[in-house]
């Protein structure tokens, strides 16, 4: 189940070569067909594998290492270039099987609108999945200039799915008007700004909740994470994303996937950013891989 096509041989550090022992699948998604303002995150998968090589497999925040998980990582998809109805459908099969095969489905994106088939995929295995959505923007589009696949309309098409009343959206400082009167209106939990906070508020409540996760990572403000498509000031340190993702870890919650999306190398000089996403997905992987 590797993208032999495609791959370019690098793999994520202390990735394990066989797939049918791993427990979790790690895999790209080099798609950025619907971007609204910068390109670039098609690249963001390799570059975070890249640059993993200068992590430390241990996580002393959790006392563990990578070789304690079995992941393997199956490369970059291989995705039709500017076709997001193709894409989206090669996605959410390839998901359906790895939860055929009893795999912990862990995406690189690539464009926020990937999240959208991995949680249908998701949804048709545990139709009670809630979405816990780390982000900067909203989501809730409708469409963006007429096209309703777009990185701007994910949220807002998981919600009509598995109902607004199970989306949880934190660190949200942007958004149409209408965006935020759909969440106010229809029940989906919007937190502005902050996601630590919150979430270690709302969590006890979930306790025993199947949940998946989708970080974008322009959550951070752009002094931590320059290298993404669409910046917006005012946003998380990169200590509160890892407090946050280390609270996840730590709660009652059965995570049954997640996705790390949005790292855009071309606006990223000094690989900052990728290096922070590298990092969460160590802890990510050593979190919820159980």
């Amino acid at each position: 189940m590797r993208f032999d096509e495609a791959y370019s041989g690098k793999v994520f550090i202390a990735s394990r070569p066989d797939y049918d022992t791993a427990e979790a699948v790690l895999f790209g998604l080099p798609m950025d067909w619907t971007v609204s303002f910068r390109p670039g995150s098609r690249f963001g998968p390799n570059r975070i594998r890249e640059v993993s090589i200068g992590l430390e497999e241990y996580s002393p925040y959790l006392d563990k290492e990578l070789t304690d998980i079995n992941f393997f990582d199956a490369g970059d998809m291989p995705l039709p270039f500017g076709n997001p109805a193709k894409s989206v459908t090669l996605i959410r099969e390839y998901v359906d099987q790895l939860l055929r095969d009893k795999k912990f489905p862990f995406a690189m994106g690539g464009e926020h609108l990937v999240t959208l088939p991995i949680v249908q995929a998701v949804f048709q295995h545990h139709p009670d999945v809630l979405l816990l959505h780390i982000d900067a923007h909203t989501d809730l589009r409708d469409d963006y200039e007429g096209e309703a696949l777009s990185h701007s309309t994910p949220v807002k098409k998981i919600a009509e799915m598995i109902g607004p009343e199970n989306v949880y959206s934190f660190g949200i400082r942007s958004g149409m008007k209408e965006e935020f009167a759909y969440a106010k209106a229809s029940g989906l939990h919007l937190y502005r700004d902050h996601v630590l906070a919150p979430l270690k508020e709302v969590l006890p409540s979930l306790a025993g909740k199947t949940v998946y996760l989708t970080v974008d990572i322009d959550v951070l403000d752009p002094a931590s994470a320059p290298g993404t498509g669409t910046q917006e000031i005012g946003g998380i340190t990169s200590k509160e994303l890892l407090d946050a993702i280390h609270a996840i870890a730590a709660s009652d919650v059965n995570v049954v996937g997640c996705d790390l999306v949005e790292v855009s190398p071309p606006y990223d000089n000094s690989d900052q950013t990728a290096i922070a996403a590298s990092k969460y997905i160590r802890e990510m992987l050593l979190g919820f891989i159980k």
